[in-house]
């Protein structure tokens, strides 16, 4: 039967295929007695739930060839004489006749007896075919709870997966995409979270915060996912399909209506130039980012080269990454963040700390490289070593003080002369720059300011900090707030500084690609735009229709506006206008 589940929309699209449980929930058995006028029905429900099931079991065994099949077909062939077995269902259908039992619960009381009389036996062969009993019971209690349709059956033979589960890692997501999985469904987590962000640099759909998902989402079931309204439709009907292939057409339109704006300039309708750099961490956004125009890479997030595997990558290794990531912009500015683990962002080789009591607040970003002075050396040493294929700038992040930036000045500098001592051809001057994600970074910048050669601010954790929201609790979602008055007064305040010292000013957090804020963005002042490649188009398309000088004139009143109301009240009054 279908249902409707919601959750909040983490990352765009819609995919329909079978759920994957990663772990499955518990039967749910209803122990509530069947009125009269009910038994008839619930014995058909259990007739639909045995045949479903004997139709699962034919089909595996139909798949099955060479050795696989002389070492599985013996238990399938037991399992089908099982559910044909009538003294096995008569005392099923007895059990909803008389004794009123709900199917679920009369398949629970069944498996119970079976159980015990096999553990009762002597014979050690005998007492394991229980295990016998219970696969087949929970398999006819699986089918019991999908009630799918044949029409539907065939269908999910047909689709690819949908991974269902509590929480799942950044490092998880790669591998998932790789084996094909379509979505990802979570009862857990936040649209802001580190997988979130992967799962939009992947394409892959995602819903967070679905609550009920585990208990409501068999192993098998069909779900049709709407990422961008954080819905899941369990048992999708005709009209359910039909909205997902209108999604379709309507996608592929737009993308060629896009598709045009490939290589055209950013400029305002005013005339004023917008750079739009690309957020990327492998080499099919770096080509992504190329083909649609953007003006370079503005973030490049190094701990991907850490997250998938046990030792930490040589100097050698990630110079080979970072040499390709320059040569693949074709002289395109790059902008490489030094490592950034920490909080949600563990790696397996043991470099972040996993026994702190608050991560988020903990030994990350800046932190961490400055803890292990070796793995930045590494780090900065290849980073150079590329610099000499084409223009790179050095991003810190997770900087609260000035001392912070003074150290890994120190340290560029001493590798840089290393280097040239060596022998190795690398730029005159490599820019350092400040991730402004802390609010101690944004309040002090006027007095680190001089110590930078530009700026970078992270909107998705300078939120959280401002807010003393946990970004990966669902739980306070409604408080992660981007419109926050505080935000705007943070976000205005750093642009303004930087400006006054003639210092460029990038923001490459959530709020860059995201179009309800582009119009806030260009009133306060901002000029240089980073986000995913696949949201250049859209942005390009949003900024090309605005007029920055009047934006900028409605800057005072948004940041003399108290409350979030009030602000999204001017930007209405900004979008009416247009």
């Amino acid at each position: 039967m279908r249902s409707v589940l919601t959750g909040t929309g983490a990352a765009r699209g819609m995919a329909l295929g079978r759920a994957r449980l990663e772990h499955p929930s518990r039967y749910l058995v209803d122990d509530s007695p069947l009125a009269e006028h009910e038994i008839e029905d619930e014995l058909e429900r259990l007739r639909r739930a045995i045949a479903l099931a004997r139709d699962e079991l034919r089909t595996l065994r139909e798949k099955l060839h060479g050795s696989l099949e002389r070492e599985v077909a013996e238990f399938i062939d037991a399992h089908s004489l099982m559910l044909a077995d009538r003294e096995l269902t008569n005392g099923l259908f007895e059990l909803i006749r008389v004794g009123r039992y709900r199917a679920s619960a009369a398949l629970k009381t069944q498996r119970d007896r079976l159980v015990a009389v096999f553990e009762a036996m002597d014979d050690p062969y005998l007492r394991s075919r229980k295990e016998d009993v219970e696969h087949v019971l929970g398999r006819v209690q699986a089918s019991l709870a999908r009630e799918s349709s044949v029409e539907e059956r065939r269908l999910a033979a047909r689709v690819g997966e949908i991974l269902v589960s509590d929480t799942v890692a950044p490092s998880e997501l790669v591998p998932l995409a790789e084996r094909g999985v379509l979505g990802v469904v979570l009862s857990s987590g936040s649209q802001v979270s580190h997988s979130a962000i992967l799962a939009r640099s992947l394409h892959l759909p995602m819903i967070v915060a679905a609550h009920d998902a585990l208990s409501h989402i068999q192993d098998d079931d069909l779900i049709l996912i709407d990422g961008e309204h954080g819905e899941i439709v369990v048992h999708p009907t005709a009209q359910d399909l039909a909205r997902l292939r209108a999604w379709q057409r309507e996608t592929s339109q737009k993308s060629k209506r896009l598709a045009l704006l490939r290589n055209a300039e950013t400029r305002t309708k005013d005339g004023v130039a917008i750079s739009l750099h690309a957020n990327a961490e492998s080499p099919a956004d770096v080509a992504q980012a190329r083909v649609l125009g953007a003006s370079g890479v503005g973030l490049y997030r190094t701990e991907f080269l850490f997250l998938q595997r046990k030792e930490i990558p040589s100097e050698d290794e990630q110079f080979l990454a970072y040499r390709d990531l320059v040569l693949g912009m074709g002289g395109l500015p790059v902008t490489i963040r030094t490592l950034d683990l920490g909080a949600d962002k563990a790696d397996a080789s043991g470099l972040v700390m996993d026994d702190e009591e608050n991560p988020a607040l903990g030994v990350r970003g800046v932190r961490l490289s400055l803890r292990h002075p070796q793995l930045l050396v590494s780090q900065l040493r290849a980073i150079l070593r590329a610099s000499g294929y084409g223009p790179i700038r050095v991003l810190v992040p997770m900087v609260s003080t000035v001392e912070e930036v003074l150290s890994v000045r120190a340290l560029l500098q001493e590798c840089a002369r290393d280097l040239r001592t060596a022998g190795y051809e690398i730029a005159d001057h490599t820019e350092l720059g400040a991730m402004i994600e802390v609010p101690a970074a944004a309040i002090a910048l006027g007095g680190m300011i001089q110590s930078l050669d530009f700026v970078s601010i992270g909107t998705n954790d300078l939120v959280q900090y401002t807010l003393a929201v946990d970004r990966n609790n669902d739980h306070l979602a409604h408080l992660y707030d981007p419109l926050h008055p505080a935000v705007l007064k943070l976000l205005a305040q750093t642009i303004a500084t930087a400006r006054r010292a003639k210092r460029r000013v990038m923001l490459c957090g959530e709020m860059a690609g995201d179009r309800r804020y582009t119009a806030l963005l260009l009133a306060l002042g901002l000029t240089d735009f980073s986000m995913h490649p696949g949201l250049l188009l859209e942005v390009r398309e949003t900024i090309n229709a605005l007029d920055r000088e009047r934006l900028r004139a409605h800057a005072p009143a948004l940041l003399r506006a108290s409350t979030r109301a009030r602000i999204e009240g001017v930007l209405e009054r900004l979008s009416s206008d247009d």
